[in-house]
């Protein structure tokens, strides 16, 4: 029951996430090559990369993809706010353990190295952690108790 979160974590949660979980789940599809290079600025041609690690990188796109199907289905269809927010609870689990492995395979200074993150990396780690705070923010009660929201039906 999306409609009762308050309107920031609403419109977060139930359109950017999505938007860029599609676009997490387009990007391994489209070309696996470039995602595997992108995710440590690997210099090395696609030619080197092993059918292992584009086989995982497609299906971490799958995964990207099936996040967003979920997400979706709690998000507009449940009627149950406490369902929401064992949702948000998980995501914000896996914010933490995302951005922790993240960072582990990224090695201390490159970690650090803010200035040299490209967009992948940026999009791994500080939009992730801009989720996770949203979340904690919302689970925290700061945007509110929200209310619901009554839409109107027309009538044909």
């Amino acid at each position: 029951m999306a409609s009762q979160l308050p309107a920031f974590p609403r419109t977060i949660f139930t359109v950017v996430e999505p938007v860029s979980l599609v676009a997490g789940c387009l990007g391994p599809l489209v070309d696996a090559d470039w995602f595997i290079a992108s995710q440590i600025d690997n210099p090395a041609s696609p030619a080197s990369f092993s059918e292992n690690a584009r086989l995982v990188a497609l299906q971490l796109g799958n995964a990207y993809g099936l996040l967003f199907l979920v997400g979706v289905a709690v998000l507009y269809t449940t009627t149950e706010l406490k369902v929401v927010r064992n949702y948000l609870v998980a995501l914000l689990i896996a914010d933490v353990t995302h951005v922790g492995l993240t960072c582990w395979g990224l090695g201390y200074e490159r970690a650090l190295d803010i200035a040299a993150w490209n967009a992948v990396t940026w999009g791994n780690v500080g939009f992730t952690v801009f989720l996770g705070l949203t979340r904690s923010a919302y689970l925290l009660g700061l945007f509110g108790s929200g209310e619901a929201v009554q839409l109107s039906k027309k009538e044909l």
